[in-house]
């Protein structure tokens, strides 16, 4: 697969406070059968197939060679939660949260690791409800967690890469962007759910 180089902006944002969020929680969109479920005994397989099924046509690439090892100690790490969305018993998205370690960051930081919905359920208005309940997890994590620190900041990163809508519903979610930066990067086809799929999301070509 030839990669091309292609200009790549990075947007970094940030929440300082919950108090930036909605005063209310962004309601669930109507006529959906639609839950939101924290997965307790996620495991490699599962991670992995939410990581390609909703990052494989966004170009997301950095763990698909990871290996089964590197997925379970990942997953492994106190205060890494999974919250999956489920629509009529089908997994519709997901938003990952990490904390991060305090050696490489303020104590009491938490990343919005991954985000995102599966093509299937864009454009249904389940983002904007799915990344709030996600920043509500972030903010009480260590009431799940006693062993961390409170949380003080979320952070979360998104690219040029990323769907069209992505700095916009962070932006809409009380993030604050932090800086920008700008490179020349390698970017091939995206690899799309799976190798040899031949899928591109809603609007991509």
């Amino acid at each position: 697969m030839t990669a091309n180089l292609t200009t790549i902006t990075t947007w970094h944002l940030a929440q300082t406070s919950a108090a930036a969020l909605p005063p209310e929680p962004v309601p669930a969109p109507e006529g959906l059968d639609l839950s939101v479920v924290r997965a307790e005994a996620i495991g490699p397989e599962f991670a992995r197939f939410l990581y390609t099924a909703v990052g494989g046509v966004w170009n997301w690439r950095d763990r698909l060679a990871w290996s089964y090892e590197q997925w379970a100690k990942w997953l492994a790490v106190e205060g890494t939660e999974t919250w999956v969305a489920w629509v009529s018993g089908t997994p519709a998205g997901y938003v990952q949260l990490e904390p991060r370690r305090a050696e490489e960051v303020s104590e009491g930081e938490v990343e919005v690791i991954y985000f995102g919905l599966l093509p299937a359920f864009i454009g249904r208005g389940l983002g904007s409800h799915l990344l709030d309940l996600g920043l509500r997890r972030a903010w009480d994590l260590a009431t799940r967690h006693p062993s961390l620190p409170s949380t003080r900041l979320v952070t979360v990163h998104t690219c040029s890469q990323d769907g069209p809508a992505a700095l916009r519903t962070y932006k809409s979610s009380g993030f604050e962007l932090v800086r920008a930066e700008t490179a020349e990067q390698p970017v091939g086809e995206a690899p799309g759910p799976w190798p040899g799929s031949g899928f591109a999301a809603p609007g991509v070509s």
